[in-house]
């Protein structure tokens, strides 16, 4: 299939997976994530209506916004360098990856400068692997409370990418964890915090993810099929 009919083929299962989780579909936006995509395809993922384009690098997207335009919204997946944080800030409409007070407030440094406030999730790396970033889960309500008083970030919600498991079944009690510890944070009623999105899930267990709460799902493989590079 091509991307379009790819795209409607997720939009079909997500749909009937929002609704075993007591939700309608537009509770959950679809991103597109573009990493090593070539332009055409990102422009008919865009023009099949697709919410949300997801990239691992700025400079990557840096080039990409120049060349196809700002269309619909753009959000950081990858880990953020510090250095790069400037540039971050005036590229993309939200930040996926902050997992450390230090790069939170070089961000709210560099929004603050941009003339501008931007929204942010806390990655969670709830399977506690050491080869991917993320804030333990365990420490995660620490690091929203000194993040919440930064003027110059929003905190929105949280992500997370658990272990890889053959059956994607497997993936639900990590799901799980993070859409209670986003309830416990939204407990705690922080000024200016607003626990409104999940980013989980992405081709293999999207499904799984909407059916534990996901607002957010990341497609890449499901889109544009296999990655090349």
């Amino acid at each position: 299939m091509n991307v379009e009919d790819n795209i409607r083929h997720v939009r079909e299962v997500m749909a009937e997976a929002a609704r075993r989780s007591g939700r309608p579909a537009s509770a959950i936006r679809l991103m597109a994530v573009t990493k090593t995509v070539d332009d055409d395809r990102i422009l008919a993922a865009i023009r099949t209506g697709v919410e949300i384009i997801g990239e691992n690098y700025v400079q990557e997207a840096k080039r990409k916004i120049e060349k196809l335009g700002k269309a619909g919204e753009w959000h950081l997946i990858g880990r953020l360098q510090m250095n790069k944080a400037k540039y971050a800030v005036r590229l993309f409409d939200m930040i996926h990856s902050v997992d450390r007070l230090e790069l939170a407030a070089e961000l709210d440094r560099r929004s603050r400068a941009a003339g501008r406030v931007i929204p942010i999730l806390i990655e969670v790396n709830v399977g506690g692997e050491e080869s991917k970033s993320g804030i333990p889960l365990n420490a995660a309500l620490d690091l929203v409370r000194v993040v919440a008083p930064l003027e110059n970030l929003s905190i929105r919600g949280l992500m997370t990418m658990p272990p890889w498991f053959d059956d994607p079944e497997e993936s639900r009690p990590y799901f799980r964890a993070l859409r209670e510890l986003g309830d416990k944070i939204a407990a705690e009623a922080f000024p200016r915090v607003e626990m409104r999105e999940l980013s989980m899930g992405m081709t293999d267990d999207y499904v799984v993810a909407i059916e534990e709460g996901a607002t957010i799902v990341r497609i890449g493989r499901g889109i544009f099929g296999e990655r090349k590079g």
